[in-house]
């Protein structure tokens, strides 16, 4: 790739960013904290990329870039609206978005004082730890995925507490709600902003709330959502009673009716009474050594959540069900409201796709720094977290400039090395094993406009690209 014409685009993204972030004094911030964030230094906090992007004015540069994340007031949604609209075109230029994807990621933290940080599930660790946690959607497709919301995930115990609240400086707006909740939000939001429309995917912890599928459903938006193997449902063909006929005396009966003759039962003892014949091997992709192939059953059922409170039977959905060759039981289950017709493979293959969520993570935390900022305001953490994405946004852009075809992966140049803040680690200890050093850089070096470059990795499970970016730093 051609570096001056990586630089100049570099410079464009940055340019239209600019145009919605409000006074022209934050172009210069805003520009060197989207490089910081490409740059190869370990910790993408505020003073290590404030000594990467100028070792001669660490302090001064670190108090720029620290008042215009965590002090000035110019609006995420309308940076990540922009970033949207400069991403998409690239992203859907040789396939639409066919998802919406939910999901949350956690943060852990040492002390008490980061807003929203509590002692709560933390899906890094997969376990109960001291953490922040955010919810996002992704917009995706099978080339790849962008993030185009983000909001902190406010605990009862913070939403309550005026004084936590006022230090952290939640606004007065915030109150608390579930993650489903916020979900539902940002994909309010999402519609009314006219984003290019997916089917929803998310996990249990999102698709085990009956409200949230139903406030999707009232939405005219489709789904293939993680259900609990305990969730209820009737067998295909089954369904509650009908209420009983007026007898002429008392109020008339409107409810649906069980009995102990005539249940629901659970979608994992549902998913056991299968015949064998009913499970087929399906390939959904191609992963990193080899095709990824399980066993899956989809049937109609009709979901049970209190339909004897309902006067009226809840839809008949897909329930798609993943039982791994070898494994005792079912692994994984879904519903989804995509059409009757739809062939088993194409249900497996949208269910699938919510591995996207898992890159964009993966990414924007081991790449981006994500999960950097120190901070513990409110609108710091969105702030860079803002920034994060729009810097990931300019990558994927970038990488859809590559085609298809190239399957090769070149061979990882030598990069100038940054100068690391004081206290840092070794400089070659970087959270990317591809960026190496080769040497100080001389004063003469430091005083021109100095371009860094980034060697960023892009791989998955079909191909791997690689790609040079050039930024101008001073």
């Amino acid at each position: 790739m051609d570096e001056a014409t990586s630089e100049a685009r570099f410079e464009a993204y940055v340019e239209a960013l600019v145009s919605v972030i409000g006074h022209a004094d934050r172009a210069r911030p805003l520009k060197e904290y989207c490089a910081g964030l490409l740059l190869p230094v370990e910790r993408k906090s505020v003073e290590p990329m404030a000594a990467a992007l100028d070792p001669e004015r660490t302090a001064a540069r670190h108090q720029s870039l620290l008042h215009f994340v965590g002090q000035a007031a110019w609006s995420d949604e309308k940076v990540l609206a922009r970033t949207r609209a400069l991403v998409l075109p690239a992203l859907t230029r040789d396939a639409p978005i066919r998802a919406w994807i939910v999901d949350d990621t956690g943060f852990p933290k040492q002390g008490k004082h980061s807003v929203g940080v509590a002692h709560q599930y933390c899906g890094e660790r997969g376990k109960q730890e001291n953490c922040q946690v955010a919810v996002t959607l992704s917009v995706a497709n099978d080339r790849g995925s962008l993030p185009v919301a983000h909001r902190l995930y406010l605990p009862e115990s913070w939403a309550s507490d005026p004084e936590r609240r006022r230090k952290a400086g939640v606004p007065l707006e915030v109150v608390f709600k579930t993650k489903p909740e916020i979900a539902l939000d940002q994909i309010k939001a999402a519609l009314h902003a006219g984003v290019p429309q997916g089917a929803v995917l998310a996990d249990a912890a999102y698709g085990n709330h009956h409200a949230f599928r139903s406030e999707l459903r009232a939405l005219g938006l489709s789904y293939a959502l993680g259900i609990l193997s305990t969730t209820s449902v009737w067998a295909p063909g089954a369904g509650p009673s009908a209420k009983k006929a007026w007898t002429g005396r008392g109020r008339p009966t409107s409810r649906l009716r069980r009995d102990g003759a005539h249940r629901p039962l659970s979608v994992r003892a549902l998913a056991m009474s299968l015949p064998a014949r009913a499970y087929k091997t399906v390939t959904w992709r191609e992963g990193t050594n080899e095709a990824l192939t399980s066993r899956f059953a989809a049937i109609r059922v009709r979901p049970a959540h209190r339909d004897h409170e309902r006067s009226e039977p809840h839809a008949v959905e897909w329930l798609l069900i993943e039982w791994p060759k070898g494994d005792k039981e079912p692994a994984k289950y879904w519903l989804s409201t995509l059409p009757e017709t739809t062939p088993l493979k194409e249900l497996v293959d949208l269910a699938k796709l919510r591995w996207r969520i898992e890159r964009d993570y993966q990414d924007l935390k081991q790449e981006i720094g994500l999960g950097h900022y120190e901070g513990r305001s409110w609108r710091g953490f969105h702030h860079h977290a803002t920034l994060a994405i729009a810097a990931y946004g300019f990558l994927i852009a970038e990488r859809e400039t590559i085609p298809p075809s190239a399957a090769e992966i070149p061979k990882a140049p030598r990069l100038s090395k940054v100068r690391p803040p004081r206290g840092s680690p070794h400089p070659h200890r970087t959270a990317c094993p591809q960026f190496a050093g080769d040497g100080p850089e001389t004063p003469q070096h430091r005083h021109r406009s100095a371009a860094r470059q980034v060697s960023v990795l892009y791989t998955d499970d079909l191909r791997a690209t690689q790609k040079t970016i050039a930024f101008v730093t001073q």
